[in-house]
């Protein structure tokens, strides 16, 4: 074998567009994971090409914007992920860290979410669920990898909290049923173009409408076109923002 696990490699077919990390070899077929993207692919050999420089994560920008006045106090609320995959939630986790929101991250393979989400909703109480992994979607068959695993998630999160405004659900991975995961109750979702999204995404959606004040509706506009992909990669409905302010500090 030319790879091995671990190895960083693109694809000829796709003009080397993305970079994948070799996770898994089977027979002559090389099980392939996206550094940046959340999605999974699968190879021949003869279309890979060995990525030999060093991988750099995209450098995304801290959105904990300046606040207005050092006399007040601010108090956002709690995010809780849960996520299929375990690194890619751990690059979530430490965003949020660096943007001062409290976030609770659990690694949950997508077809186990539905199981464990009202359990976990009980336990910590968020204000904000964000649902993601990874998904696909086979144009030739209309059919999608994960998509109904999310989907199925969501409707279990919002039977357990029926209001918006107590419980924002962000959902959804690469390509995955924006229109149908909507419907079912999530107030963001992946992917309106079917392409994929950035490992953040849904990190950096759950942060800005954390650190937006509960007095003032979210920009949708400006608040996706914080992502990688903007409006193509996510969409969602307006609502207000879940951050607290006090006074005086």
């Amino acid at each position: 074998m030319k790879f091995k696990k671990g190895d960083y490699v693109t694809r000829k077919k796709y003009h080397h567009d993305l970079i994948f990390k070799v996770i898994n070899i089977i027979d002559d077929k090389y099980i392939l994971k996206g550094v940046e993207v959340r999605l999974y692919a699968d190879s021949l050999e003869d279309d890979l090409t060995l990525y030999e420089d060093k991988v750099r994560y995209d450098d995304i920008p801290n959105i904990n914007e300046e606040r207005s006045s050092y006399d007040y106090f601010y108090m956002p609320p709690k995010i809780l992920q849960i996520d299929g995959d375990s690194e890619f939630l751990k690059r979530c986790l430490k965003y949020y860290e660096s943007n001062n929101v409290y976030a609770v991250g659990k690694k949950i393979s997508e077809d186990n979410m539905s199981l464990h989400v009202i359990n976990l909703l009980k336990k910590y109480e968020p204000n904000i669920l964000v649902i993601s992994g990874h998904d696909s979607y086979n144009k030739e068959h209309n059919s999608y990898k994960n998509s109904n695993n999310f989907i199925n998630t969501v409707k279990k999160a919002r039977s357990y909290e029926k209001d918006h405004s107590k419980l924002i659900i962000i959902a959804g991975a690469c390509q995955s049923n924006y229109e149908e995961l909507i419907k079912v109750g999530a107030d963001f979702a992946s992917s309106p173009k079917r392409i994929n999204i950035h490992a953040l995404d849904p990190a950096i959606i759950a942060s800005s409408i954390a650190l937006t004040k509960r007095s003032e509706i979210v920009d949708l506009i400006k608040l996706l076109n914080k992502t990688k992909y903007g409006p193509d990669g996510i969409g969602g409905i307006e609502c207000n923002g879940l951050m607290y302010v006090g006074y005086p500090r």
